[in-house]
């Protein structure tokens, strides 16, 4: 098998393994048996850090595991763990289906979507991507192929949710779909000057709005001014025009390339503060209403591809938390710190989380989550965040761990207090520790 220099999206670590791609879940078991080191399982490389590396060891490329079935009458639908929301969205949404969760981006696997228990744009309103799953197959370290869910071993269904990959190699899943009668939003937006006016506006449209996601400004002299956009889908008689003359047309349309060679340094405070200033400003103070495409409200960075490549050589770093509601003084703390580092950042989201699901590694609980994309070489950068990290583990909080990339491995038991119960059941279906990865082994888990 080849050996292949493999990174997170973030570009910013790397580690060398050897890499296979089985086809079929009959390869994904003769692949773990006759691995003769650590193995992870890998989709499309969308997670930021080393959570789908091993240095030295053996990944499984997962991309080939592609079959999908049809959605049946109820909207339940069985996919290969390789298969990409881009892809399912592709054949669903003109069926009238449309995923329960999607991130920020489509690149994304079914498999990996599992493993880091994604969140999407209405977490407040529809939990996580696994609350929506019906059983998932799994091939565990000795070979053994095995069907878990909700009510089967669910043990082992929640503790592979969020899991990164580390209680067995994921093979397939069933999903319910949720039914849509067209492919277009309806979107609001609404431009805020402040943080305490965004946290107010976001906890009144709770009620009201199945998807919200604030953009935040953290490099203007006001903390917080943000934009705040919401959205639903729309109802075939509400469109008009060519949107109503083909209702679930789902076409995403060609990413734009990011030039090959780019130099370092591109992104300075200067540059990003009139980046900044310049969508501020071009933002409407309310609109409402605004008809807009799947790929527009819920992937806009689809739109480019590569994008990540705009940080340079040294990568980027995101850093993900979330902190209890409550503890709103704390969120205050963490974008005014990062406001005055005056680290340059253009992409600083904030969402709100609904109650928590029973995975022991899932991320989200209910309250706050704010998201920051921030070169990862930035003078004074590890240090800052080293000290957001322990203010957020002090008032319950925790960091995302599918997209952490230099966490504190002490503060993992403090931010996920439910890590003994994790690691019991993955000693009782990998005794043997085959799985690992980079991220596993870095944060001691």
């Amino acid at each position: 098998m080849p050996e292949q220099l493999l990174s997170g999206w973030g570009r910013a670590v790397w580690s060398r393994a050897t890499v296979s791609r089985p086809t079929s879940p009959e390869m994904v078991t003769s692949d773990v048996r006759a691995a003769r080191a650590p193995t992870i399982a890998r989709g499309l490389g969308r997670s930021y850090g080393d959570q789908a590396a091993c240095a030295g060891g053996h990944v499984l490329d997962m991309t080939a595991l592609t079959d999908v079935a049809r959605p049946d009458q109820r909207g339940r639908i069985t996919t290969g763990a390789g298969v990409s929301i881009e892809a399912l969205l592709r054949r669903i949404v003109p069926a009238g289906w449309f995923v329960p969760v999607t991130p920020g981006t489509r690149q994304v696997t079914v498999g990996g979507a599992v493993a880091a228990d994604i969140h999407g744009k209405n977490h407040h309103v529809d939990g996580t991507f696994c609350s929506h799953l019906d059983d998932l197959t799994l091939v565990l370290g000795d070979g053994a192929v095995v069907r878990c869910s909700p009510t089967a071993d669910p043990e082992l269904f929640w503790a592979t949710a969020g899991g990164l990959g580390l209680t067995g190699v994921i093979v397939e899943a069933t999903l319910r779909l949720v039914p849509i009668e067209t492919s277009r939003l309806l979107v609001d937006t609404l431009r805020l000057d402040d943080l305490d006016e965004l946290l107010a506006a976001m906890i009144e449209v709770d009620r009201t709005a199945p998807y919200s996601v604030a953009w935040v400004d953290l490099m203007a002299r006001r903390v917080g001014r943000s934009i705040l956009t919401t959205a639903r889908f729309a109802r075939r008689h509400e469109l008009a025009g060519s949107d109503a003359r083909v209702p679930l047309q789902y076409e995403p349309g060609p990413a734009l390339p990011t030039p090959r060679r780019l130099p370092d340094g591109l992104l300075t405070s200067a540059t990003v503060r009139a980046f900044n200033e310049a969508w501020f400003r071009i933002s409407p103070r309310r609109r409402e209403g605004e008809v807009q495409s799947i790929g527009r409200y819920f992937h806009p960075l689809d739109g480019v591809r590569d994008w990540n490549r705009v940080y340079g050589s040294g990568g980027l770093v995101q850093w993900q938390m979330v902190v209890p509601d409550g503890a709103e003084a704390v969120l205050s703390r963490c974008v005014e710190a990062l406001t005055a580092s005056a680290t340059p950042c253009f992409l600083a989201v904030l969402k709100r989380f609904g109650p928590a699901n029973p995975g022991p590694l899932s991320f989200p609980l209910e309250g706050w989550t704010l998201a920051v994309d921030m070169p990862a070489r930035h003078p004074g950068l590890a240090a800052e965040l080293d000290e957001l990290d322990r203010l957020v583990a002090d008032c319950g909080g925790r960091v995302y761990l599918a997209k952490d990339a230099r966490l504190d491995p002490a503060l993992v038991p403090v931010m996920y207090p439910r890590l003994p119960e994790w690691q019991a059941v993955r000693r009782r279906v990998d005794p043997h520790q085959r799985f690992a990865s980079d991220l596993s082994r870095r944060l001691h888990l």
